[in-house]
């Protein structure tokens, strides 16, 4: 039992039919437990206590059709007060209430309302009125029900404007987070292009190195075969050849000689000391010719013409 139901006692002893007087009890919090074990309990005075908030689960009492709060310390009602929609009378003079919550638009059983001496701010002080009489507290209850409920409209619009923002931001983010996924992605993508590229210039490369060391033991193979299967065909050409350079350096050597002492015995130059030794060196070499029988027969026909 809390020390709240102590103070009062038993509350079914302060059941009077439907009433229970709980005023005057030095409450500073309300015994909800114990209050939620009588249904039958639908006009609730708590007033003249020294209470300044009501906690959350007081809105679970939803059988309280008439409550009596004046003339306490409140300074705010739970944020779930709505709930309470059997409410129809609800007194809150003499309170430090300056803001209702926006679920008090909830109360749509509510008759009247006396929100009387406390520190309500101005608007909702000016929708609020007198309550000076019956008739203003049943128009301060319609009135501040239609105040609290433009009220509720525009948070319910600002909070549907933040979750739309935020919905937003969230799409914004998951929208830059996949671009970045896929500029990672794309990245990845051509640094495989090209390790593949790399990769398929190194592979070629090897295979033409392969294709020409193939071709080149192919060609040595060749050669080889040839060297064993002919070598007499490959000496004869080279010695024809070697023969061929001789007799080609002969015959120059011979017409080198024959413009020699033709220029020496039959133009101007005969009498240079150069082509004196060779006149002399062609005569000593004709004379020596004419020891030949063979020779001298010819220098004789030649003689004659």
């Amino acid at each position: 039992m809390s020390r709240s139901a102590g103070k009062v006692g038993n509350l079914r002893d302060k059941l009077d039919g439907n009433e229970l007087d709980l005023s005057l009890s030095d409450l500073s919090e309300v015994p909800v437990r114990e209050l939620a074990a009588l249904p039958k309990a639908t006009v609730l005075d708590l007033s003249c206590n020294k209470l300044t908030t009501l906690p959350g689960d007081f809105c679970s009492l939803t059988h309280i059709v008439r409550l009596d709060l004046s003339k306490n310390q409140l300074v705010q009602l739970p944020s779930e007060f709505g709930r309470l929609i059997n409410l129809q009378h609800l007194d809150l003079l003499q309170n430090r209430l300056t803001i209702l919550p926006a679920t008090f638009a909830q109360l749509r059983s509510l008759k009247w309302l006396d929100l009387k001496d406390n520190p309500l701010n101005p608007a909702l002080a000016k929708v609020a009125g007198d309550c000076l009489d019956e008739k203003q507290c049943k128009d301060c209850a319609q009135k501040v029900l239609q105040h609290m409920k433009v009220i509720q409209e525009e948070q319910e619009r600002e909070l549907q404007r933040k979750l739309l923002e935020e919905q937003a931001l969230k799409q914004k983010r998951e929208a830059e987070q996949r671009q970045k996924e896929e500029r990672e992605r794309e990245q990845k993508r051509k640094q495989k292009a090209k390790q593949k590229a790399r990769k398929r210039r190194d592979y070629n490369a090897l295979q033409a190195a392969q294709q020409e060391v193939k071709k080149a033991t192919e060609r040595e193979h060749t050669e080889n075969h040839k060297t064993v299967a002919g070598p007499s065909q490959k000496k004869q050409p080279r010695k024809r050849s070697w023969r061929r350079l001789i007799l080609q350096m002969v015959l120059f050597l011979l017409l080198v000689t024959a413009a020699s002492v033709a220029v020496c015995r039959y133009t101007d130059l005969r009498t240079q000391s150069v082509c004196s030794n060779v006149n002399t060196v062609y005569e000593d070499t004709v004379r020596t010719l004419q020891s030949c029988h063979l020779v001298e027969s010819v220098l004789k026909f030649r003689s004659q013409q």
